[in-house]
């Protein structure tokens, strides 16, 4: 199959996907952000106000654009024009996907929405996924200033791609020498830059407090500590209860400050010990892509937020490992989100409900095995003898692999 051939596969998957998830089980008690982003479009497309200054924004100012754009169109319909904004973030995801590791990696990603369900449609998360994704692709095809414009963009729209910057240095130290690495950074820098600055101009406060927002949040009723403290609840009848704040349910009562601590100590410690593993080991391609994996589980997994969209995250990334453990386990967590999400989320947001807690439970514990198969795999080096230890230019770039 020529490139062509491959990208409109990729494209005309993508559309097929997207159709099958706004029918069936997929349409019903959706729980959706179009309110919440919709608000902040129209505070600037309609009431001409300055984001941070004029109103409060969570989210960094490269998020902008997917609130903004679809609440200029808006007579075409809010949701209509964000889902469009939506599929194509995730037709470049997969095409990313497809031009790092072939045709079978991007089929997975391309079909994984179907696992993740409904929550994939209404969430700007594709759109700072993509862009991650896409810096790892230019990378790896010697674009060094696209990849960083792309990543400094992301991070711009969503913070967490900054974990995948320490890789990045390490791998083009290696293979492209000092000079790429600055070129890189000062790509990355400007780029991130250009999106913060005119903002911490005109409304300092404002841009302080939407990284607040960002890392102040408690322990939110779907991440590993909130499941395990549940658990314990079901067990031991321990007092626990929901606490609404940050946009979401989290938990409260004894121990959960000491859980949310102790979780955020293990969520650095995994991703620095995956820099670590790295770096001590050869920079290949086939490596850089685990390690990525691999560092994005580690925020999924040990986080003190899971919210189910983070999945899409995990959507652009295991599937470059060719792990069949862990694409096998990447599938079962997804689907486990899909278990309780949207459907019977409430069940246990509100009333800790015993089934519903033992499928977030189990599908956390699945992520954090997901994240072990990734650390073992990278430290073991676990690549083919075809692959080249010096990476001058990938060759599968658009080929098979399993």
């Amino acid at each position: 199959m020529t490139r062509a051939a491959s990208a409109a596969f990729a494209v005309a998957l993508v559309a097929l996907v997207w159709a099958l998830l706004h029918v069936a089980w997929y349409s019903h008690a959706q729980i959706t952000d179009y309110a919440v982003y919709m608000k902040y479009g129209r505070h600037v497309a309609r009431l001409h106000e300055v984001p941070y200054r004029d109103f409060k924004l969570e989210y960094p100012p490269a998020a902008l654009p997917t609130f903004v754009i679809p609440a200029w169109l808006d007579g075409l319909g809010y949701r209509n024009v964000f889902q469009a904004l939506m599929v194509a973030c995730l037709a470049v995801l997969v095409l990313c996907v497809l031009a790092i590791s072939g045709r079978r990696a991007a089929a997975l990603a391309a079909v994984a929405p179907l696992a993740l369900g409904s929550v994939v449609v209404s969430r700007f998360d594709l759109w700072p996924t993509a862009l991650a994704v896409g810096a790892v692709a230019a990378l790896v095809r010697r674009h060094t200033v696209l990849s960083g414009v792309l990543l400094g963009t992301a991070f711009a729209a969503k913070l967490w791609p900054a974990a995948l910057v320490p890789l990045i240095l390490v791998w083009l130290w290696r293979n492209d020498g000092r000079r790429a690495l600055r070129v890189w950074l000062v790509a990355a820098v400007t780029s991130a830059a250009a999106w913060f600055i005119p903002f911490v101009a005109l409304a300092p406060r404002g841009v302080l407090h939407s990284f607040h927002q960002q890392f102040a949040r408690p322990l939110q009723i779907e991440s590993l500590g909130a499941s395990l403290l549940v658990a314990v609840h079901h067990v031991f009848g321990t007092q626990l209860g929901v606490v609404e704040s940050f946009g979401s349910q989290n938990v409260g009562g004894p121990g959960v400050s000491a859980v949310a601590a102790i979780t955020s100590v293990l969520e650095v410690l995994a991703i620095v010990a995956v820099w670590v593993v790295f770096a001590r080991g050869d920079a290949t391609v086939e490596r850089l892509l685990i390690a990525s994996a691999a560092t994005v589980t580690a925020l999924v997994a040990f986080g003190k937020v899971y919210s189910p969209q983070f999945g899409i995250w995990l959507i652009a990334f295991v599937p470059l490992v060719r792990s069949v453990s862990a694409r096998v386990l990447f599938v079962v967590g997804l689907v486990l989100t899909q278990v309780y999400f949207p459907k019977r989320y409430w069940n246990y947001g509100k009333y800790f409900y015993s089934a519903e807690s033992g499928v977030v439970l189990v599908r956390n514990l699945v992520i954090v095995a997901l994240f072990a198969v990734l650390l073992v795999s990278l430290r073991r080096n676990d690549v083919e003898p075809r692959l080249e230890r010096r990476v001058e230019r990938p060759r599968f770039l658009w080929g098979e692999r399993a």
